[in-house]
């Protein structure tokens, strides 16, 4: 599928949720889930067509994410930045979002975050690999911003949870 028609088939999708949902939260929080769901699928893909092996920490999944996943599937390379002290926080820096070609964010609208689809793809994939993340915008350039932000904390790791008896 050509990037353009993506970009326009997802803002197609984003006028039909503004149309259905009251305000723009409840957008937000549907798209969210909508990225959450295609996330916990898309991971497989992405394992089976990167050959990338088992993260060991958060800064290299850091790097998976920002130079194999977002090229693989949205052509661009965001730079990571801003690493906590801690090193379980750090942002994800668009300088181009492809998702928002074309886009311009009516007055109506201010609350909406049009790519928080992302968002959510983001936390369903790393869900399916054992890493409970949480992932907003920060900045976003519909808005005025430079740079679009999306910041990501790691929250845990989740264990499997194994029947008793089985290991």
């Amino acid at each position: 599928m050509s990037s353009e028609l993506f970009t326009l088939t997802y803002g197609a999708l984003v006028t039909q949720l503004c149309k259905d949902y009251e305000n723009d939260e409840d957008v937000n929080k549907q798209l969210d889930r909508m990225g959450y769901n295609i996330g916990v699928r898309l991971i497989e893909d992405f394992l089976a067509r990167s050959n990338v092996g088992r993260c060991h920490d958060f800064r290299e999944t850091a790097d998976v994410i920002a130079k194999v996943a977002f090229k693989m599937y949205l052509g661009i390379t965001p730079s990571i930045t801003n690493w906590s002290p801690a090193g379980d926080e750090f942002s994800l820096i668009l300088e181009n979002n492809p998702l928002v070609d074309f886009v311009e964010l009516p007055d109506s609208h201010s609350a909406l975050i049009y790519s928080n689809l992302l968002c959510g793809v983001l936390r369903g994939a790393l869900e399916m690999v054992q890493m409970a993340v949480e992932a907003k915008f920060v900045q976003d350039t519909l808005k005025g911003d430079g740079v679009t932000e999306i910041r990501m904390r790691f929250i845990r790791r989740i264990e499997d949870n194994l029947p008793a008896g089985e290991e």
